[in-house]
Order: structure tokens, then C-alpha cells, then sequence
């Protein structure tokens, strides 16, 4: 006789765990519905776990539910722009910016659901963890510019700047995904180097800024 494999040992998992799994199941969801599409049900199938389960962990339902996704999608897009301080500041950029592009294409449907707003289950919350990221980018752009102290022209051409990537993001999946993301990426990059030349006509700040970027073209 063969003798038969083990059956595996069932491992009960900590409540940190099951979150996590809980979300993991919500998020691929959300990154291919409109958020009001999916229903406690689906995450629980998802998961492979009774709808109890599901609202003992978020007992504010999908409400809450949908909330935590976008934080932990919010804070997996916070670490696209984490770049070592090292090296020209485009390289640098043109790296956060493939992160970027990659989340956009594994989340498509729920990229655009999530920025384009309308959602039965948008709030003020929501908004303000949407908003929380492009505040996050614009730090993180800042900080690789090595400016403590932005004036208003500067700050105001990096957060325009962000708004583009992400009107740009949403066409390109409009697009079918064309261009290519390397392509989009290096034009978004050359976009950049565009509005702080624009900017630095009016601004002394920044038109110091693009004297140093201009080592880097």
C-alpha cells in the first residue's frame, strides 16, 4: 500500500492574522470592482470564511471594511516613494514612478474607483486617507529636493504635478495601458522637469532647483 500524505495540521490563525487575511481578500476585490459592487459576502467566499466571521473583525460592516482596504492600499502607495536619498534625483524619481504605475496596473478597476470619487461608500474619511497620500508624495518629493522650507510657487507646482501622474494614470488605464508604462513613466518625468522650469521664471527657489537638475538630464 502507498501510504498516504499527512493531512496538514490545522493552524488557527491570531487576530492579526485574520485581519490581514481579511483585507488581503477585500483589497483584490476592490482592485477589480467599484467598491460598491462587492458585498460582505464576496470577501467572505474570498477568504473562505462565514459572513460572522467577516463582521466579528469589522463590525461596521463594509463601511469599515472598505476603510481599512484604503488605508493599507493608502500606506502601499505611501511606499512607492520611499527611495534611498542616494544618487541623481531622476533616477529617483523614474523608480518611485515604476512602483507607482505598477500598483496603478494590478489595482485598475479599484485605482480609478478610488480616485475618481462617487462611490455609495465614499466619506470624508475616505477622502481625507485619498488626500493623506498625495500630501505623502509631495513630502517625499520635497524631502528628495533636500527643501525644508518650500515656498508657496514650489509647493504649489509639486502637488500640481502629483494631480497630473494621476490624471495621467487614469487615462492610461482608460487607454488600454498604452503607452507603454516605461514610456509614460519617463514622459511624466520630463513633465516634471517642465513644470519647475515654468515655475522657476516666477520663482527664485525653484529656479535654483532646476540649475541643480540640470546635471541630471
Amino acid at each position: 500500500m502507498t501510504p498516504q500524505a499527512p493531512t496538514p495540521a490545522y493552524r488557527r490563525l491570531s487576530v492579526e492574522e485574520r485581519r490581514s487575511q481579511l483585507l488581503e481578500a477585500a483589497l483584490s476585490l476592490f482592485a477589480h470592482s467599484a467598491p460598491e459592487d462587492v458585498s460582505l459576502d464576496d470577501v467572505a467566499e474570498a477568504a473562505g470564511v462565514s459572513r460572522p466571521l467577516v463582521y466579528r473583525y469589522f463590525p461596521g460592516g463594509k463601511q469599515q471594511l472598505y476603510e481599512a482596504a484604503l488605508m493599507s492600499a493608502a500606506d502601499e502607495l505611501r511606499h512607492c516613494f520611499d527611495e534611498p536619498h542616494e544618487g541623481p534625483l531622476l533616477p529617483r524619481l523614474s523608480r518611485a514612478l515604476d512602483r507607482y504605475l505598477a500598483f496603478v496596473d494590478q489595482h485598475d478597476t479599484g485605482f480609478s474607483a478610488l480616485l475618481q470619487g462617487g462611490s455609495v461608500v465614499e466619506t470624508s474619511r475616505t477622502t481625507a486617507i485619498v488626500d493623506g497620500v498625495r500630501r505623502a508624495a509631495a513630502e517625499h518629493i520635497l524631502s528628495h529636493l533636500h527643501v525644508d522650507e518650500p515656498g508657496p510657487r514650489l509647493r504649489m507646482t509639486i502637488r500640481m504635478w502629483i494631480t497630473a501622474v494621476e490624471a495621467a494614470s487614469l487615462i492610461w488605464l482608460d487607454e488600454g495601458k498604452q503607452p507603454p508604462p516605461e514610456e509614460l513613466r519617463d514622459w511624466l518625468v520630463e513633465q516634471f522637469v517642465a513644470v519647475l522650469a515654468v515655475t522657476a521664471r516666477r520663482d527664485a527657489q525653484t529656479d535654483e532647483l532646476v540649475r541643480v537638475l540640470a546635471t541630471d538630464l
